[in-house]
């Protein structure tokens, strides 16, 4: 199973972390997690569209990515550390919320605005996330921000809005609950930042990844009628990629980003994370052979500079929650 060789690698993230400089520079595996998730959020992209296009609703692909997600990565965590799966009782409200207004209200709010707006202005929308991260971490943590940081947050929403083509996207005249849907959006990748965040400071992060994904199967199988999405009728081509989107789209990405958030928190991770539609744009120009106007290339210059610069500042952060349990012994 391909999950195993990943977890087998990372469950003894407790140990390395011991070893962490006493300065706590940031780790710069915590942003090659984030960036191999950005990518494969990118490529599945282009199976999802496949599949809208041959009778699924985006409302199916996510009933159906996170009900299949969820056994694999409970079977596979069983297999290869058990511990990862015990939590304390009084532990499953704080995941419920993280699972449902965090990882699947981000879902179900990103593909009510594509159905009410352009895909373009929802990714623009999604991506203000970065920015709701930093002002809560500024207004709320009372956390402040270092210079690098602050330009690479500039740079990477710039970037974005260049590379989908923002300038020629005019929100006011678009449909409100479409706009309300995207800054939603936006807001639950904060809050699933932000509150993985916080659980990770006691818990491993494929533990808080796994409970977050179980609560976001349990509302999808709610929200849409339940495991509606399998009676569907589908080729076996179909079920391929539905199966390689469930892993590769789902699993993975998402256990490589709290990986990074672990590592290197909730802003630089969801900054790091604007590269998946940079991402997505240049492999339409690869595979698909489409354009990539001036802007659009500007655009995605200045996202991989704004992340090139977060990984040379060589910050240092005592409230990386992988060094917060290495100092507990946990």
């Amino acid at each position: 199973m391909i999950l195993i060789p990943l977890i087998r690698g990372l469950k003894f993230e407790n140990k390395r972390c011991c070893t962490m400089s006493a300065k706590a520079t940031v780790s710069r595996k915590g942003y090659l997690c984030v960036i191999l998730a950005a990518v494969m959020w990118a490529i599945s992209g282009t199976s999802g569209k496949y599949l809208f296009q041959h009778g699924l609703t985006p409302y199916d692909v996510v009933q159906l990515r996170l009900t299949i997600s969820t056994p694999i990565l409970a079977i596979a965590l069983a297999i290869k550390n058990p511990q990862l799966l015990k939590i304390e009782k009084s532990d499953i409200f704080y995941f419920a919320i993280l699972g449902i207004v965090g990882m699947g209200m981000v879902q179900f709010t990103y593909f009510y605005a594509i159905s009410k707006i352009k895909v373009a202005a929802a990714i623009l929308l999604e991506y203000l996330a970065p920015v709701f991260i930093a002002l809560y971490s500024v207004i709320v943590a009372g956390e402040r921000l270092s210079g690098p940081t602050v330009i690479a947050l500039c740079g990477a929403f710039l970037g974005c809005y260049l590379v989908v083509g923002g300038y020629d996207l005019n929100l006011l005249s678009m449909n409100k609950l479409g706009i309300l849907g995207g800054l939603a959006a936006a807001a639950s990748f904060a809050w699933y930042s932000i509150h993985g965040e916080r659980g990770m400071r006691r818990y491993h992060p494929w533990t808080v990844f796994f409970y977050a994904l179980v609560f976001a199967t349990i509302l999808w199988n709610v929200l849409h009628p339940p495991l509606a999405s399998f009676q569907k009728n589908c080729t076996p081509f179909m079920w391929t990629l539905i199966v390689y989107i469930a892993i590769f789209g789902t699993l993975l990405p998402f256990g490589l980003y709290f990986e990074g958030i672990n590592l290197i928190r909730s802003t630089r991770a969801s900054i790091t994370a604007t590269l998946e539609p940079i991402s997505a744009g240049i492999l339409s120009f690869v595979f698909l052979g489409e354009k990539l106007a001036l802007p659009q290339i500007a655009g995605g210059l200045l996202v991989i500079g704004s992340i090139v610069l977060l990984q040379l500042a060589k910050e240092e952060d005592h409230a990386i929650p992988a060094l917060i349990r290495a100092q507990r012994g946990e």
